[in-house]
C-alpha cells in the first residue's frame, strides 16, 4: 500500500465516524420532530370540539342580543308614550291645576298673615306707647 492509498484510508474513516457522529443528533431531531407532529395532532382534535362549543355559545349569544334588541325598542316606544302623555298632561291639566296651587297658596298666605297682623298690630301699639315714653 503506498501513502496515498493509506491517507485515503484514513480520511474514509474519519469520515465514516463523522457521518455516525452526526447520524445520532439527527436520530434525536427525528424523533423530537415526530413528538411535535403528535402534540400538533392532539391539539387540532382538541380544538374541534372547543371550536363547535364556541360557535353553540355565539349562537346563544347571539339569540339573547335579539331578545335584548326587541327589549330595548319596547322600552323606547314606552319612553315615548310617557313624554306623550306627560306633553298631553301639561297642555290639558297644567295650566289650571298650575293656577289652583297658586290660589290655595296664597290663600294659605293671607290667612297666615292676618292671623299675625293682629298679633303684630298689638305689638306695634304697645312700641308706639314705649317709644313716646321713652322720648319724653
Amino acid at each position: 500500500m503506498s501513502a496515498g492509498q493509506i491517507a485515503a484510508l484514513i480520511a474514509a474513516g474519519a469520515f465514516v465516524v463523522l457521518v455516525v457522529l452526526l447520524a445520532v443528533p439527527l436520530l434525536k431531531l427525528g424523533r423530537t420532530l415526530d413528538e411535535a407532529t403528535t402534540a400538533i395532532r392532539k391539539a387540532h382534535e382538541g380544538s374541534a370540539p372547543l371550536l363547535s362549543d364556541a360557535q353553540t355559545t355565539l349562537q346563544q349569544v347571539n339569540t339573547q342580543l335579539e331578545r335584548v334588541d326587541g327589549i330595548t325598542s319596547n322600552a323606547r316606544t314606552v319612553t315615548s308614550n310617557v313624554s306623550v302623555l306627560t306633553s298631553l298632561f301639561t297642555a290639558t291639566l297644567g295650566g289650571p291645576l298650575v293656577r289652583a296651587a297658586a290660589f290655595s297658596y296664597g290663600l294659605n298666605k293671607a290667612i297666615k298673615a292676618r292671623k299675625a297682623g293682629k298679633d303684630a298690630g298689638a305689638h306695634a301699639v304697645r312700641q308706639r306707647r314705649n317709644s313716646r315714653r321713652g322720648a319724653k
